[in-house]
């Protein structure tokens, strides 16, 4: 059923260090979730943290961890959406889940590997962008680094709602901040996006901040050092209005996305 509103619920947690049964077991004693929430995000590889360990860490697709979000999917009647490291087929994904109460699951493998991490000597990069469809929202999901490239993010007014996942580390949270209302104002679109807190086994510290913006760059809500969940109303209407009001989209760039 199509809904003017959608509720979302980001998720702001301490991940784990490379331990996926205790991240499992650590969310489950965080989820009081108020009644009617639509989609609950959490961050990037949530299960494990950002590990350039994949061979130690990565589950098999449809593992115990997208199990785990199939059942508390099915259980909170909402949608889940965050990511995994993944094996499939001997090649590691970053990859995002997004599974709803039908049963129905969409995943996303992220594009823009983080060089500067070396994600790129452990992950094979994804070449497809998806649009996923939670009560007649289209919602596009992006993985963390994917964030700094708008070409990759560009709104050919197919979306309504752009999602970040990410592990977003303390000393660049000002590019995170900069970079997420840039892309709700020149895409025309609501964003949400879940970064985690806490240090992982790199001794990287994460300062949250997980936020929404509005499509005319309004940050609606902003989470400071801290976990737990929040939880937001967005408003369809408002963004339709906008929209015809400001028809900025219709003087976009048209081209097509090369994926080598």
């Amino acid at each position: 059923m199509d809904a003017t509103t959608l509720k979302i619920s980001l998720v702001q947690m301490n991940v784990l260090w490379e331990d996926p049964s205790a991240n499992i077991h650590h969310l489950e004693k965080m989820l009081h979730l108020p009644p009617e929430t639509d989609l609950l995000l959490l961050p990037e590889m949530w299960s494990t943290g950002f590990s350039m360990r994949p061979e130690f860490i990565a589950e098999k697709d449809n593992g115990p961890a997208l199990q785990w979000m199939i059942q508390y999917s099915q259980k909170l009647n909402c949608a889940i959406a965050g990511s995994l490291s993944v094996e499939e087929d001997d090649k590691y994904y970053n990859r995002l889940y997004c599974v709803q109460p039908n049963g129905k699951i969409d995943h996303y493998d992220k594009r823009h590997l983080f060089s500067y991490g070396k994600e790129d000597q452990h992950y094979h990069a994804g070449d497809q962008r998806i649009i996923i469809e939670i009560k007649g929202w289209r919602i596009m999901p992006i993985i963390c680094y994917d964030l700094r490239f708008p070409a990759w993010c560009r709104n050919n007014l197919d979306y309504e709602l752009l999602i970040v996942v990410a592990n977003w580390p303390k000393p660049r949270i000002t590019h995170w901040d900069a970079l997420l209302k840039a892309r709700a104002i020149e895409n025309q679109s609501y964003i949400a996006a879940v970064n985690r807190i806490g240090r992982d086994g790199s001794d990287l510290e994460y300062p949250g901040h997980s936020s929404i913006y509005d499509m005319n760059g309004h940050c609606i809500a902003n989470t400071d050092y801290h976990e737990g969940i929040e939880t937001y109303t967005l408003d369809k209407s408002e963004l339709t209005e906008y929209r015809k009001r400001f028809r900025f989209l219709q003087d976009r760039d048209h081209f097509s996305l090369m994926v080598e």
